[in-house]
This record gives structure tokens, C-alpha cells and sequence, in this order.
């Protein structure tokens, strides 16, 4: 993903600058026939300006939904993670529960053991 935005950072700044409306010649440009090409030339640099910001504007959108879906995917990924968890706690739990009622009986048979032992034999 890291590399997805600095990719698209990179598209983004080459389009900006290849945007950049160069400079006209200043021409001596008289009466109304100066004023319409200055008229035109400021449409076309206010053209290029709307197409560039349509182009920003499709991006940042195209960036949002993918940071929606990989929020939703993230989202999705901690909620298998908290359900595989809280399995595996209740293995743990009964494992340890398994392992106590092992100990009780390895001890009670201990127990007998030495109380065998601590008994004179039966005659």
C-alpha cells in the first residue's frame, strides 16, 4: 500500500508540473482582437486548471476507496485474529485444567505409594 501512494504521489506531482501553463509571449496586442486572444488564452490556462483538479479530485477519491477497503479488510483480519484468540484460550484453559487433574493424580498415586511403603506388610 506504501508503495501504491508513493507511486501515485509520483503521477501526481509529474501531472501538476506538466500542467504548468508556460508563458505567452507578450505580443502588442491591440483593441478587441488582443482582447479576445488574452480572453482565449486565460479560458484555455482556466481549462487545463479544471481538468487538473478533476484529475486530483479522481485520485484523492480513488485513494479514499482504497483505504476504505483496506481498513474493511483489516477489519475483517482483526476479527478472525480476536476469534482464532479466544480459541485458543479455551484450549489453553482446558489443557491446563488437563494438566492439574493429571498433577492430582500423579500426587494421589505418590501418596499411596508412600503410604505402602509406610505400612508394615500384611501378615
Amino acid at each position: 500500500m506504501k508503495y501504491w501512494l508513493a507511486i501515485l504521489s509520483i503521477c501526481v506531482v509529474s501531472a501538476a508540473l506538466a500542467q504548468v501553463p508556460k508563458p505567452v509571449p507578450v505580443e502588442d496586442l491591440s483593441g478587441s482582437e488582443g482582447a479576445m486572444l488574452h480572453g482565449q488564452q486565460r479560458a484555455g490556462i482556466a481549462y487545463r486548471q479544471l481538468q487538473q483538479a478533476q484529475y486530483e479530485s479522481k485520485l484523492a477519491e480513488q485513494e479514499y476507496l482504497n483505504a476504505e477497503d483496506a481498513y474493511r479488510a483489516a477489519q475483517k483480519r482483526a476479527d478472525e485474529f480476536r476469534r482464532q484468540a479466544e480459541t485458543s484460550k479455551k484450549a489453553l484453559d482446558a489443557a491446563r485444567a488437563k494438566e492439574a487433574a493429571a498433577r492430582k493424580a500423579y500426587e494421589n498415586a505418590l501418596n499411596a505409594v508412600d503410604q505402602m511403603r509406610r505400612k508394615p506388610p500384611a501378615k
